[in-house]
């Protein structure tokens, strides 16, 4: 997945998936996860998942986009589909453990 956090990866697919423009999905996603409590760079996949299900749904349905329940399962759906980290958006140590020479 290279540099992309999941922020990222939700936003682009919510972007792709609706009538919202880049601007409009990526500040629907960041106000869902700063009403959840979480922050864009590290919310893990697990958290994600919850703030698709439960709170996101709401903001959608703020923005008239169609079936909100509907397109936040489909994007809980390619989460889980996910086959990397349940981080992506990692701590800086991680970064730099990962970047150490072995």
């Amino acid at each position: 997945m290279g540099d992309s956090t999941i922020f990222d990866l939700v936003s682009d697919e919510l972007e792709q998936r609706s009538s919202l423009s880049r601007l409009e999905a990526r500040g629907t996603v960041r106000l869902a996860l700063k009403e959840a409590g979480l922050d864009a760079a590290t919310v893990t996949v697990e958290q994600m998942t919850v703030v698709l299900r439960k709170v996101l749904p709401r903001e959608l349905k703020t923005r008239n986009v169609g079936d909100p329940a509907g397109l936040c399962e489909a994007l809980a759906g390619r989460l889980s589909g996910l086959k990397l980290d349940s981080k992506i958006g990692q701590t800086p140590e991680a970064v730099f453990a990962r970047l150490a020479p072995s």
